[in-house]
């Protein structure tokens, strides 16, 4: 029962919101691959090009055709693998029985089922961080170079996924230390100071990169600081504390808990959380993104599964892992759609909606779309407009910066008398308060007084609003809108 029941879970969480519509940052995945890091719009991004993770979906969609699904498909797969090696570490540090409880309390967070229908390099980061921990725990079992060498390419990979991965070696170090400290390995503080100058020596021209973009982080930064309760969310203490539940319930005895692998189970749960925490305070620029801490997910699976391994004896392993999948499917299943979306998106039916002709004032999506990097009639085209390529409109796109500006304001004030109003309707095009921003400030335009304007949508966070001059003598300016 339990592979069948895992294999549904898979199909509705992860494989059937495929095909749904791209949102902001595929789209930018979509320009990369298309376009490659050469190209000069991606200046503006210079962080966005410098994963490796990009030759997957290169690879997917000259197999399969550009697609959303053949964008994700790598993505899914990758987080099958990554799965797969947290059962297998579940079974080595906690119990041989508890694989399959772990991949369940996998499945039980949104976040990680996030990352496999997302065409972005999250799944694949998840993949290479449970990969070095499996071969970081066999290298510390047998001592052997072989298992060593694995380990350090899975380092050496992780950070050249995305640069916000690197609090995981601050994981790595402390379960290879706890292990030295106590002289449980045949590995040897001589080869252990090996596989840390290899690490150095080949994540060295990574850092250096890294340290040239943060001289102008502030420019990428998306999210404010975090709080206390943003922290605490992060860490999931409610799926530990319900597994904990769970065990003791089918248990009713206490066991032991995994000693050898507790700081390894620690660190990948708690270290990303507060390390990017700490950064966003230290630097006042918040890294504090759920994307990017959700690397530390499968440790708090490993946290759960181990708190219910306190009461759980071996008999009980598989039932509760039955009880865990199918409480999993049932409460994250989103039964009230027989399609699941990947995201509050719909890029792809909103462009649809756009009559031809029709000039289309389109927000940039991305924050970096500001003077400097904005200008008056710049072409709405390149990355910072690649919902235009990924999704083309029929209407006539005029490109406007991520926020308003008094340089903003005039470019609109000028399009509105040369263009927006002798043409009698336009829509604006876009998301979030930009989106309120500019339709209030239409609204307000003198020239515009008694227009009429309507949403074609929502579709999801996008949206479209028409603006309409009505038919006949216009209408005072507090008309009916």
């Amino acid at each position: 029962m339990l592979p069948a029941l895992l294999f549904v879970c898979i199909a509705r969480l992860w494989l059937m919101p495929l095909g749904s519509s791209f949102w902001v940052d595929e789209m930018g995945t979509a320009f990369v691959v298309r376009h490659a890091a050469q190209d000069p719009s991606l200046r503006a991004v210079p962080q966005v090009p410098a994963s490796i993770y990009y030759w997957l979906p290169r690879l997917s969609s000259d197999v399969f055709g550009y697609s959303e699904t053949a964008y994700r498909l790598p993505s899914a797969l990758a987080l099958g693998l990554a799965l797969w090696l947290v059962a297998r570490i579940a079974g080595r540090l906690i119990h041989p029985g508890a694989g399959w409880f772990a991949a369940f309390a996998c499945l039980s967070l949104r976040g990680f089922n996030y990352q496999a229908a997302d065409a972005r390099p999250y799944a694949l980061g998840t993949l290479v961080a449970a990969g070095a921990f499996w071969f970081l725990i066999r290298w510390l079992d047998r001592g052997r170079w072989s298992d060593a060498a694995l380990f350090t390419l899975a380092a050496a990979v992780l950070w050249r996924v995305h640069l916000v991965f690197w609090p995981l070696y601050a994981a790595f170090a402390l379960y290879a230390a706890v292990r030295l400290a106590r002289a449980d390995t045949p590995a040897g503080w001589r080869q252990a100071l090996t596989v840390l100058i290899a690490c150095c020596l080949s994540l060295a021209p990574v850092l250096m990169r890294a340290l040239s973009l943060y001289r102008n982080a502030g420019a990428h930064v998306i999210a404010p600081l975090p709080s206390a309760m943003d922290l605490a969310r992060s860490l999931k203490p409610g799926l530990v504390a319900a597994c904990a539940l769970v065990g003791a319930l089918l248990g009713r005895r206490v066991g032991r808990g995994p000693a050898a692998g507790a700081s390894l189970i620690l660190g990948w749960w708690l270290i990303p959380p507060l390390a990017l925490f700490a950064f966003s305070w230290a630097t006042a620029h918040s890294v504090f993104v759920h994307r990017y801490v959700d690397v530390a997910l499968p440790g708090a699976a490993l946290a759960a599964t181990a708190a219910a391994g306190v009461f759980l004896p071996p008999a009980r392993w598989r039932p509760a892992s039955a009880l865990l999948g199918a409480a999993v499917l049932l409460l994250l299943g989103g039964w009230n759609h027989w399609l699941p979306v990947h995201h509050n998106s719909g890029w792809r039916e909103a462009a649809d909606r756009i009559e031809p002709g029709m000039p289309v004032v389109c927000p940039s999506p991305f924050i970096e779309a500001r003077p400097p990097v904005w200008r008056p009639h710049v072409p709405a085209a390149g990355f910072l407009y690649a919902h235009l390529e990924a999704y083309p409109i029929h209407g006539t796109p005029y490109a406007f910066p991520y926020e308003i500006s008094p340089e903003a304001e005039r470019f609109a004030a000028g399009l509105v008398r040369g263009t927006l109003a002798p043409a009698g309707r336009f829509a604006i095009y876009g998301q979030g308060s930009i989106l309120s921003a500019w339709r209030d400030w239409f609204r307000a335009c003198p020239e515009l007084a008694g227009w009429r304007d309507r949403s074609l949508g929502p579709f999801g966070d996008v949206d479209v609003i028409v603006f309409e001059r009505p038919p006949g003598p216009a209408v005072p300016s507090g008309g009916n809108r």
